[in-house]
Formats: C-alpha cells, structure tokens, sequence
C-alpha cells in the first residue's frame, strides 16, 4: 500500500483552493462585475447589531425573527445568536449582536463592528415609544458610540485599503439617491434602522404628544437615510413588519411596501421616503430663543424636543438585574461577577492588539 504523505496532500488542497479561486475570478471577469472579496461576502454573511432602550423589546425581537418561541430575557452586557437561510445551494448567515444596557455600554460595539465586516454590518437602534423624556438622548448616544467606533476601523482600514471609506459613503448616499433633500442628510455610514417600540401603549398617548414624536422619529430616520418602523410584539401584524426588517438588513431580501405617516397609525417609512418638507418645522414653543442657539436643522429639532420633553439619560435598572442589587449581596458570587467583567474587558483589550498585529504583518509583507 501506497503511504500517505501530508505535504503531497497539503500542496494538492492548496491547488484546489487555487482552481476554484482562479474560477471565481474568471466568472467575474465574464459577467463584467469588478466585485470585491466584501461584495461577494455580503452575498452570503451579514452583521446586524440592535441596541437601544433598556426593557422595550429589543430580544422579542430577535426571537420573533428567529422564529424562537422563547419567554425573552434581559441582556446583559453584548449577546450573539445568528439566523440562517438557504437559498438554492448557498446559505445565508446573519449574525446578531445584542447590546444590553441602553446606551452605557456603548464602547461593547468594537466586539461586532471590526476592520473584518464594517462592509456587511448594519445597525438597528430601538426606542421605547412610552419615554419620550429618554428618545432623542437614547438615541444620539448610540449614534455618537456606533460612528466613533466606525471612524476607528476606518483609520485601521484605510491604511490597508483606502477605498472602503468611498465604498461606505458611496452605498449611504445610495439609500437616498436622487431626493431632494440629500445634501440636507447626513446618511449614516452603514444601513440602519429606527424602531419605536411599544407602539401598543404609545397609541393612547394624547394626540399632540403623539403627533409630536413620530415628527421628531421621521426626523432622524430622514436625517441618517434609515428605515423606520414602529413596533410592538403584541401586535401581530406590526411583530411581522418586524421581522421583515431584519431579514431585509440580514438577509437582503425585499423590504416592506407601503409608507405610514399619519401619527394616528404606526409609522412605517423605507429610506428616502419621506421629506423635511412634509416632516414640518419642529415644536417650537412661543417665546423660545431655540432658533437662536441651533445653527443646524438637528441641531433645531433637539433643542425643542428638549424643550418639549426634557431630556435625560435613563437610569441604570438595579432592580432587574440582580448582580447589582444590595438586597442579593453573595461575595462569593460578585467576585466571580468581576472576575467576569475584567475578562472582558481583557478579550476586547486582546481582540485589538491581535488585529493590529495582524495589520503590521500584512504591511511588511507588502
């Protein structure tokens, strides 16, 4: 009997990988598609990120996406899970990341937002409906963390390969392509997404108010080129308008049809699909020197929001998770609680200075 020699099988397997490659390369060239290895990654890969409010929603749903029926649980610190779908011979994979803690824990997000997916990632920030005293800073943070973060693996990958950042504003301008209101906008980097939760207790709010937030909600998701959507998972026909969204941002398949803008319905509103021209001027209470101070249209809407519904950061819920609650002191337990913590923040510590040693190696082998 012939013996097997592991290098003679190496060198075959690397030939094979070479075929195939050089087969890919060839189909590309034939259908004319000068497509990137991101391009064709985003085909079957996906990164999707849903952080927002604490206690609206946010893992019902995840669960009602992945058809899970499961009583949801609260989120502490950054959760992953992923979907999958088939599609003749390819599988889909769409990986979902869920951070906890509304805005605070922010700085979590250089865990699915890497140098690796920015070009397959998309964000989905949910608000809860029922705090208005909470949206718009609730909101803001979340968008200040997620562009700091971005910015950062821009300046990693940039170094390497200048043309993602192009890639970037390129496919932001893209959602808004043609309106007249794009030099207005301020698209966001990659996709995302505005979700109202809670719709089923906001829609007894008094009508001012309501008319009042779902302005303010239009705003921001015309300003950054998002979808918006309002949702409750009581309400079956908006959980199902739900799980659309986050298989459209998942998985690229259609969106939702239709636009909703009346504030006497759940708002549904696809990017650039809405104008500031029929958003209206922002709630300015007479007597206000707003105007005065706000030197932009955002800038405009969040000090009148503020006025309106005075803005402040929602506080930490002690109550429901019990690590942190005087009532549930174990020493022994807390010590393994930090223990847990200052792991993580080793691993996102390592998770770095793997990814520029990585760099360096690639620049010296250039």
């Amino acid at each position: 009997m012939t013996s097997l020699n592991i290098w003679e099988l190496a060198k075959e397997k690397l030939r094979e990988n070479q075929e195939k490659a050089m087969e890919i390369d060839e189909k590309l060239e034939d259908d004319g598609n000068a497509m990137s290895v991101n391009e064709i990654k985003r085909r079957h890969e996906s990164v999707v990120i849903i952080c927002g409010s604490q206690n609206c929603g946010k893992s019902s749903l995840v669960l009602r996406f992945l058809e899970r029926n499961e009583n949801p649980k609260m989120t502490i610190g950054l959760e992953y899970t992923y979907g999958r779908r088939t599609r003749g011979n390819n599988k889909d994979v769409g990986h979902l990341w869920e951070l906890g803690g509304g805005s605070r824990l922010s700085s979590l997000l250089s865990i699915p937002l890497t140098p690796q997916n920015i070009e397959i990632a998309s964000l989905v920030i949910v608000l809860d409906l029922t705090k208005p005293h909470e949206l718009w800073i609730t909101a803001e943070k979340l968008i200040e963390g997620t562009r700091a973060r971005i910015n950062d693996v821009l300046r990693e990958v940039n170094r390497l390969t200048p043309t993602v950042h192009d890639r970037l504003l390129a496919n932001a301008k893209a959602r808004i392509a043609g309106h007249s209101d794009l030099t207005l906008c301020d698209p966001f980097p990659i996709p995302i997404a505005f979700v109202g939760a809670k719709y089923d207790e906001f829609q007894n709010f008094e009508s001012d108010d309501r008319r009042q937030i779902c302005k303010a909600m239009r705003f921001l998701a015309h300003h950054y080129a998002a979808n918006l959507l309002f949702y409750s998972s009581k309400m079956e026909n908006l959980a199902v308008r739900g799980r659309a969204l986050l298989s459209h941002l998942a998985f690229s398949t259609a969106n939702s049809k239709g636009i909703s803008t009346d504030h006497n319905k759940p708002l549904f509103v696809p990017p650039g699909q809405d104008s500031f021209e029929d958003i209206g001027a922002p709630p300015l209470p007479q007597g206000s020197f707003t105007s005065l101070r706000a030197s932009q249209p955002i800038a405009l809407w969040r000090e009148a929001i503020n006025e309106m519904f005075p803005q402040k950061e929602a506080k930490e819920q002690t109550g429901d998770d019990l690590t942190e609650d005087p009532l549930f002191v174990e020493p022994q337990i807390d010590k393994l609680v930090e223990q847990k913590r200052r792991d993580l923040e080793m691993y996102v510590k390592q998770k770095r200075e793997r990814q520029a040693a990585e760099e360096r190696i690639k620049l010296k082998l250039k």
